[in-house]
C-alpha cells in the first residue's frame, strides 16, 4: 500500500492544510537562527524544515509556507530545499520511517538481502507506507558508513548497523512495540 493510501496519510493529508508553528518549534528555530548573522536568516533553513518535520511528521506545503514566513525566505526557496534533501519528507511517511542503503559497498555486504527481508516481512516496497501507517520503507544513498553494512536509518536519527535477518526483526519488533505506546 503505498504512503498516499494509508490511514495515517489521509489524517497527515487533513493536517497538512492547517499546520501552525508551535511555540516549541518557534523557540528552537530562534535558538537556530542565533547561530547566523541577521541578514542570513536563511542559514537556519534546514535546521528549520527539521524541526517541523520532527513536530509535524512531514513536510507538507503549509510547513514550507510557515519556515518560508517565519525565517523570511521566498516559499519556493525553502521548496527546492525541502525536495533536493531526501532527508525530508514532502509527502507522508509512516510513524518510522525505514531508510536502507543499496550504494554498492551494502550491497556488497548484503544490503539488498536486507531491504528484500523487509519488503517481504513489511509487505511493502520502497516509498510504501504499511495499510497500518507504522512503517514507510526508503531506499537510501551512501550513509557513510560502509564498513558496518548493510546499514539503514530510522527516522533520520538512528543509525543501524550489520543488519542481518536476526536484527531486523528485533528492531522491526521494537518498532512495533513503540507504535502501541
Amino acid at each position: 500500500m503505498s504512503a498516499g493510501h494509508s490511514p495515517q496519510a489521509f489524517a497527515n493529508a487533513a493536517q497538512a492544510k492547517t499546520y501552525r508553528l508551535s511555540d516549541a518549534a518557534k523557540k528552537r528555530i530562534d535558538k537556530e537562527l542565533g547561530k547566523y548573522p541577521a541578514d542570513q536568516r536563511q542559514s537556519a533553513v534546514m535546521a528549520s524544515l527539521a524541526i517541523c518535520q520532527d513536530e509535524h511528521g512531514w513536510v507538507s506545503p503549509c510547513v514550507i509556507e510557515e519556515v518560508a514566513s517565519y525565517i523570511g525566505m521566498a516559499p519556493i526557496a525553502v521548496q527546492e530545499v525541502a525536495t533536493f534533501y531526501n532527508m525530508y519528507d514532502t509527502s507522508p511517511v509512516g510513524r518510522f520511517k525505514l531508510g536502507v542503503c543499496t550504494n554498492l559497498p551494502c550491497q556488497l555486504r548484503d544490503g539488498k538481502k536486507a531491504a528484500e527481508f523487509l519488503k517481504t516481512r513489511l509487505g511493502i516496497d520502497f516509498n510504501e507506507t504499511t495499510p497500518d501507517g507504522v512503517f514507510t520503507l526508503k531506499e537510501l544513498e551512501c550513509l557513510g558508513a560502509c564498513g558496518d553494512a548493510p546499514v539503514m536509518l530510522v527516522n533520520n536519527k538512528r543509525m543501524c548497523s550489520f543488519m542481518d535477518a536476526q536484527k531486523l526483526d528485533a528492531l522491526l519488533a521494537e518498532l512495533r512495540a513503540a507504535a502501541k505506546e
